[in-house]
């Protein structure tokens, strides 16, 4: 008899939690090609088939080829029913699959193109996910105590870098800062998401529970962030930082040293020697375990995500080689 069946019915029954699950990065493909429909927005294709073929790949040449296939996504959702119900919807997907326990991180701030504000983007993502908490949890085994019921947290998701095009408000944020230097920009930028975080969790009592900064790792250092994150600090939000996804050891340490991360998304390259691009770095190996023994230490968690690692580092062909 093959056990792979029963394998396979057991880890979907067993209750789990999904710590680091980007909403944009989990739209169904009818979803995406409904709403691009609706909203008149170009797609490379119009079927699911053609998307996986075009955009929404196996695999890709490295993470920034993986990263475009965000604004179809990011386009799609610049409205709160569409908002509303990606972030239903991915709840119901999770539940479908046994999970229990998910924090849905997104960029607010990407998503007022057409009009929206910070605080409404977050305010239709909790109301999507709060519709389909409710509804899961009126069924009679989890009444009864038999089953787990389904619980959500919200991850309010800053950058390290964007573009004018990336959304409206980002781009009057650029507009109207245009004599600071960039990085100084997107610093502010996520600092004002960070006061408008911690505001809806105190004051609305939105489930909003940390703080995270993505995007690209090359040249814009996490360490220029740490004013968003000392807010966040302050207002007692979980912090959690994008490092070593696609940079070195170097960018772990910035992360839970200027920003006091708690968790590291991805942290692929942690023990990484050859990563390290610091020329003063001279130990290497010293380097790598006196930082891997600080993680340690302090029971840091490490949001290890490895399909999307096979599929943004070209030498990770499967499973085997990743450093996990």
């Amino acid at each position: 008899m093959d056990p792979t069946p029963i394998r396979r019915k057991l880890i979907r029954d067993l209750p789990k939690s999904d710590l680091h699950l980007h909403l944009d990065g989990s739209l169904r493909l009818d979803t995406l090609i409904e709403l691009a429909r609706e909203h008149r927005i170009a797609l490379p294709s119009f079927s699911a088939d053609g998307l996986e073929q075009k955009v929404f790949k196996r695999a890709y040449r490295n993470l920034n080829e993986y990263l475009r296939g965000f604004a179809f996504t990011v386009a799609v959702l610049q409205h709160e029913e569409a908002l509303e119900r990606a972030a239903a919807e991915l709840a119901e997907d999770n539940q479908a699959e046994g999970v229990r326990y998910i924090e849905v991180r997104f960029a607010p701030q990407l998503h007022t193109s057409a009009g929206l504000s910070i605080e409404e983007a977050l305010r239709a993502v909790d109301r999507g996910l709060g519709r389909a908490a409710t509804a899961f949890n009126r069924r009679a085994a989890v009444r009864s105590g038999a089953e787990p019921p389904f619980r959500y947290g919200i991850i309010a998701c800053a950058m390290r870098y964007f573009e004018q095009s990336h959304s409206r408000s980002l781009g009057q944020f650029l507009q109207a800062h245009a004599h600071a230097p960039p990085r100084d920009v997107f610093a502010m930028a996520s600092l004002e998401l960070a006061r408008t975080a911690v505001h809806l969790a105190k004051d609305e009592g939105l489930p909003i529970v940390g703080f995270d900064l993505a995007g690209r790792e090359k040249g814009y250092p996490a360490g220029d962030h740490w004013r968003a994150y000392q807010v966040v600090h302050d207002g007692f939000l979980g912090k959690t930082v994008h490092a070593g996804e696609d940079y070195g050891p170097e960018s772990i340490f910035q992360a839970i040293t200027d920003l006091h991360a708690e968790r590291l998304g991805h942290g692929t390259h942690l023990f990484s020697t050859r990563s390290i691009r610091d020329p003063r770095i001279q130990d290497r190996s010293g380097y790598v375990r006196s930082l891997v023994e600080y993680i340690g230490d302090r029971r840091i968690t490490l949001e290890v995500c490895l399909t999307s690692n096979t599929q943004t580092i070209p030498r990770l062909k499967d499973l085997r080689n990743h450093p996990f």
